[in-house]
């Protein structure tokens, strides 16, 4: 009988989601105070260093358990496979820049309001996760469906509907994604 071998197969996207846990439980015990000061993008003098930190950290915030879980499920479905396909490095390099680009792009359009979550990372993930597929003569017609479908939903969302969800993040994410996936098909 073979021996059952558990593998710790995806350190980047792992680490990300325990990390992730880590800062909603620090909310939970700080009354959210750790969140507002680390992990959440908002209008902050430029002077203030944690402003820089935020760019980055909001990705690892989250509102509550289920925005967690929502984010997470779909993380840990798809970012391995990208992980496995790209790397370790690479997706971490991924994560950050897609953190980076969405914060930015929360901070200078969207000074009234407040940024966190990694929504940005899941669909850059998504988006890039479809490009597995990818041969030099053509296009995946599961890449074009994600794009329509993903990206095409939050467009139609952020148009119609007036919620709490940042759809610009979901389009910034994806957009990321595709650059990456491109990007990584010419180097190849």
């Amino acid at each position: 009988m073979k021996k059952l071998v558990i593998r710790f197969n995806a350190p980047v996207v792992l680490g990300f989601a325990l990390l992730s846990l880590a800062v909603l439980l620090l909310d939970g015990v700080t009354g959210g105070a750790t969140t507002r000061l680390f992990f959440c993008v908002y209008r902050s003098p430029l002077t203030d260093p944690l402003t820089y930190v935020r760019l980055f950290g909001h990705v690892l915030g989250h509102t509550g358990y289920s925005h967690y879980m929502g984010n997470m499920l779909l993380l840990l479905l798809v970012g391995p496979t990208v992980e496995s396909r790209c790397g370790s490095r690479a997706t971490l390099l991924f994560i950050l820049i897609t953190a980076l680009v969405t914060g930015v792009v929360h901070f200078v359009f969207f000074p009234g309001s407040t940024l966190l979550g990694a929504s940005g990372v899941v669909f850059m993930l998504i988006v890039l996760s479809s490009f597995t597929d990818m041969k030099k003569d053509g296009i995946p017609v599961t890449m074009i469906l994600v794009v329509v479908l993903y990206l095409g939903r939050e467009i139609i969302d952020g148009l119609l509907i007036k919620d709490s969800v940042s759809q610009i993040t979901h389009i910034v994410g994806g957009v990321c994604g595709l650059v990456f996936g491109f990007v990584g098909r010419r180097k190849k």
